[in-house]
């Protein structure tokens, strides 16, 4: 909300967001969340991102939109460079891990699909989390003989969740004013080779061979993607 009164100081009743994407939000930190009890990195980023293209693509198609050759080239070129960056981390999933993250992936890719539609995408950013608030108290009062809380887990928490997710969750509303769903759920697969040369960046980690190939390959399958609509 801090952002909202700094940078949209403007009084409308639009944009202030829905319960109904408030409550998806919700669905989809909290299952990503728990998953993650159960799942390795590897495995709970290739459901995720899974999960996210299949409910993004399905909401394309029954929406009336015919993917060309070059889409699915794109869709599949991207996906199997995501699959070949994880691929070192993959192990059996849990059941219910897997039915979580699962779940997971359809949020935030119906949660996606909705924010096509913001008017303002910080408004309603910052209202939708405001929603979830009753839900996230509701779970707490079921969680509170398990709650381990410490100073350094509160800040990193609101650091994570209140500042870093809702300015990204913004930016991302404003990205998908010019992608349809097709690009939208292809360039997500972007997020783990950002995430890896952040690590190469910030944390002095090494680029390896598989870092660059499965970039190429989700770069070039993002760019096929791109270029139909410039077609």
């Amino acid at each position: 909300m801090l952002l909202v009164f700094m940078f949209n100081r403007k009084k409308s009743s639009e944009a202030k967001g829905s319960w109904w994407s408030g409550a998806i939000l919700f669905m989809y930190a909290v299952t990503f969340s728990f998953a993650y009890i159960s799942l390795d990195a590897g495995t709970g980023a290739l459901i995720l991102f899974a999960a996210v293209q299949i409910t993004m693509i399905t909401y394309a198609l029954l929406s009336g939109k015919k993917m060309s050759t070059l889409e699915w080239m794109g869709v599949l070129l991207a996906f199997m460079g995501f699959v070949y960056l994880v691929l070192p981390g993959v192990t059996a999933p849990s059941l219910s891990g897997f039915l979580l993250m699962t779940l997971s992936g359809v949020g935030w890719g119906s949660y996606t699909i909705r924010g096509k539609g913001s008017v303002n995408p910080l408004k309603a950013t910052a209202y939708n989390f405001m929603r979830t608030l009753p839900m996230v108290a509701i779970l707490m009062l079921f969680s509170l003989k398990n709650i381990q809380a410490s100073h350094e887990g509160i800040g990193l928490a609101i650091l994570s969740g209140a500042i870093t997710s809702g300015i990204g969750y913004t930016i991302w509303y404003l990205a998908l004013r010019g992608l349809n769903a097709i690009q939208a759920s292809v360039v997500q697969l972007l997020v783990p080779v950002i995430a890896a040369l952040g690590g190469v960046i910030f944390l002095a980690e090494m680029i390896h061979l598989r870092l660059v190939i499965s970039a190429l390959l989700i770069l070039g399958g993002i760019g096929l993607v791109i270029l139909v609509k410039k077609r």
